[in-house]
């Protein structure tokens, strides 16, 4: 596949026409414009999470995905090029999956990643990571409080949710079925949680690259609107 070629199309769009290889092979673009010394850390993150995930579906395609696309459009479009920042991405849902296969409860897994890779990838992947959520409240309302909380306190966490929204967000209209709905009825009341986040002075990011993450939380926003309608007149 040529390399240009593969450069000039949406994340979305390789996935659907070249698959998880074709994703495989757009994150080897962009790690090789890295020093060679920065590209150790992340690929061996992209093993690790190959291995998780394995087994791993998200609706109609493997995980390992959504783990790519998050990655590659942090150094693609946001222009990070920080190789903790791009393992911890690749990372983001090892804790959250499959803390079991990663030395037992949440702290071990952390600790293991922390042996395998840095402290820091750790702390990105616990600060994105969900806690466990109490029986007597909404699970909605309590993960859009643990994610305003915690990334207010980790700007680099705060890019790694930012695309991992955007994956699930914006690429709503690339889901099927009953999480069509939940999704957005998730996802929906975060947007002005998450604009706040990204215009802080502290958000690692260009002007630019906020303007961008900012209409790709305008056209999330729209997408679950008009989903939410479409599901409430059906009703």
């Amino acid at each position: 596949m040529a390399e240009a070629y593969l450069r000039t199309m949406p994340l979305h769009a390789i996935t659907e026409v070249h698959g998880e290889q074709g994703l495989r092979d757009r994150l080897a673009l962009e790690l090789a414009e890295l020093p060679e010394p920065d590209r150790d850390l992340p690929q061996r993150a992209l093993a690790l999470a190959g291995e998780l995930h394995r087994d791993d579906l998200r609706v109609r395609e493997p995980y390992v995905n959504h783990l790519l696309r998050v990655a590659i459009r942090i150094h693609c479009y946001y222009r990070v090029d920080d190789p903790d920042v791009l393992a911890a991405a690749l990372l983001h849902d090892a804790v959250e999956d499959h803390a079991d296969r990663l030395g037992g409860d949440r702290q071990a897994a952390l600790t293991t990643l922390a042996q395998r890779f840095s402290p820091r990838v750790a702390e990105l992947v616990d600060a994105v990571t969900n806690p466990d959520y109490g029986p007597d409240r909404d699970a909605n309302e309590q993960y859009r409080e643990h994610v305003a909380e915690s990334l207010a306190a980790n700007p680099w966490a705060r890019v790694i949710k930012l695309s991992d929204f955007t994956d699930n967000g914006v690429g709503v209209i690339h889901t099927t079925g009953p999480k069509v709905h939940s999704a957005a009825a998730k996802y929906a009341p975060l947007v002005p949680v998450l604009r706040e986040l990204v215009v802080r002075a502290d958000t690692p990011l260009s002007g630019e690259v906020r303007r961008h993450i900012l209409d790709q939380l305008d056209l999330a926003e729209q997408r679950f609107t008009a989903i939410l309608a479409t599901t409430e007149h059906a009703d």
